[in-house]
């Protein structure tokens, strides 16, 4: 990617995702301006919560929030930075892969490229 633009946020996030792409966990998160029901905005933290190579399952996050797995699944799916806030570390009911909006081959490949553990939840 090419930093140098006019917003420093730019510059943020392209430095991220180059560092992302790299096999490297991030050691910042770019600012973000999320704009959500504040239910999503809880999962959306919780997801900006996982840690790198970690996963967590739709139930765990909804035993957190004490919600239903569909109410996280749905914040989940509306989730407007889905890279950076990771909704792709999030699986279904023994790891899984289910329900991810670029698909779950990219899913896979972003979860293989973190070299996530997919037996073992945070």
């Amino acid at each position: 990617m090419t930093a140098g633009t006019a917003l420093p946020v730019f510059d943020d996030a392209c430095r991220w995702l180059d560092i992302y792409f790299s096999g490297t966990e991030p050691d910042f998160t770019p600012r973000l301006d999320l704009r959500g029901t504040p239910f999503q905005l809880a999962v959306w933290k919780q997801l900006l919560a996982i840690p790198y190579g970690h996963i967590v399952t739709y139930s765990e996050l909804a035993r957190r929030l004490g919600a239903s797995p569909q109410a996280v699944g749905g914040a989940v799916g509306r989730n407007p930075v889905s890279l950076i806030v990771p909704c792709h570390r999030v699986v279904g009911a023994g790891g899984r892969l289910t329900g991810y909006a670029g698909g779950l081959d990219r899913k896979a490949r972003l979860l293989q490229l973190e070299q996530a553990d997919l037996f073992f939840g945070i």
